[in-house]
């Protein structure tokens, strides 16, 4: 088939039409030229299937208000695989219950998008693990690659009163009511977490503090700045743009150990006697039903970028330690996680 193609097949069979009756080309070579020609278009159709996609308008979808984790984890995305594209990858803001919007768009009119990937973090693997999601669940996308991980973070405004840690809990231990904490998601979020788990710690219940849900960091943030809570219970990677400006203080990571810089000060709550951690998986899934190109263009891109220095030295500035996952090993490892926080959920009574 070398140096046939479509327009000379056309060609000699419009020739074959338009000889007269009785010079029309003997049966060997009439056969012949068909025989081409049917090789020539079932090649064509084995060669390039109606589903294949190529994916040239990268989008990352940040499902909350920019400011955020989400907005962080897009921003890496869209630094780190400059390179992997010909064009510019886009960032869109779709905020709704903390990812739910998101992945409802994307198991109705979006499913099979090659061009978009969504951000995701632990606290939307325990939305999938406690069906906050509704009806789709982590079998319901395609986890596509990590970003890195994160830790929580115990977070106040410049001029709090709660200077440490042990301020702030003296006075939860004193009337869990008494301090307004808030942070990017409902009663059972990941979030939610992060603030129970440092209660229970002393023993505190709970079910007795006062916490407003925002949708997303980025509203949670500007609640704290703004005076309508005083706590914000945050991750760590969210302050890396903020280091320096003098609006908030870590009080405590949630980390097993102490983070590099820029936050080597920030001592742990474990160092400070308080038995609490709260790890996070930064990451990206797809659509379930985008095809197997589009998926492996996507996998190879973060492939190619995870072995640079560029994209090492990215995840550090925005505050994150390195974890590079991608394809099919991460798509299982990240449904393992899922059902593992089922297990811990059902375990604080938040599922049956």
């Amino acid at each position: 088939m070398a140096g046939f193609g479509g327009d000379d097949i056309a060609h000699q069979l419009k020739l074959m039409a338009s000889f007269p009756d009785g010079q029309k080309p003997t049966g060997g070579s009439t056969m012949k030229l068909l025989n081409i020609a049917s090789a020539f278009l079932l090649t064509s159709f084995v060669a390039v299937p109606a589903f294949a996609q190529d994916v040239d308008r990268p989008e990352c979808i940040a499902p909350a208000q920019p400011g955020g984790g989400f907005d962080l984890t897009c921003r890496i995305a869209q630094q780190g695989l400059e390179k992997q594209f010909n064009g510019p990858m886009a960032v869109t803001f779709m905020p709704g219950g903390i990812g739910a919007v998101a992945i409802n768009l994307f198991n109705t009119t979006r499913t099979d998008d090659p061009n978009a990937i969504v951000a995701f973090s632990s606290g939307s693997l325990l939305n999938m693990a406690t069906g906050k999601y509704g009806e789709w669940g982590a079998n319901d996308v395609r986890f596509l690659a990590t970003a890195g991980t994160d830790y929580g973070a115990v977070i106040v405004k410049a001029d709090s009163p709660y200077q440490t840690l042990g301020d702030l809990m003296a006075a939860l231990e004193k009337d869990p009511a008494s301090v307004v904490m808030g942070a990017g998601g409902s009663v059972g979020s990941q979030d939610w977490m992060k603030a129970a788990i440092l209660l229970k710690s002393k023993d505190v219940d709970p079910k007795k503090m006062r916490y407003v849900a925002f949708d997303g960091g980025g509203e949670a943030i500007a609640g704290l700045l703004g005076g309508s809570i005083q706590v914000y219970f945050g991750d760590v990677g969210e302050m890396v743009s903020h280091v320096g400006t003098g609006e908030m203080r870590i009080l405590a990571a949630l980390s097993p150990e102490r983070l590099p810089d820029p936050f080597a000060d920030v001592p742990t709550a474990q160092e400070l006697g308080y038995d609490a951690e709260w790890p996070i998986v930064r990451g990206y899934y797809m659509g379930k039903n985008v095809s197997s190109e589009a998926y492996s263009q996507w996998v190879e891109a973060f492939k190619a970028a995870y072995g640079t220095d560029e994209w090492a030295t990215l995840v550090k500035d925005k505050g994150l330690l390195p974890l590079n996952l991608s394809g099919e090993e991460m798509d299982a490892d990240m449904k393992k996680r899922v059902e593992r926080m089922a297990g811990i959920a059902k375990e604080a009574g938040l599922i049956e």
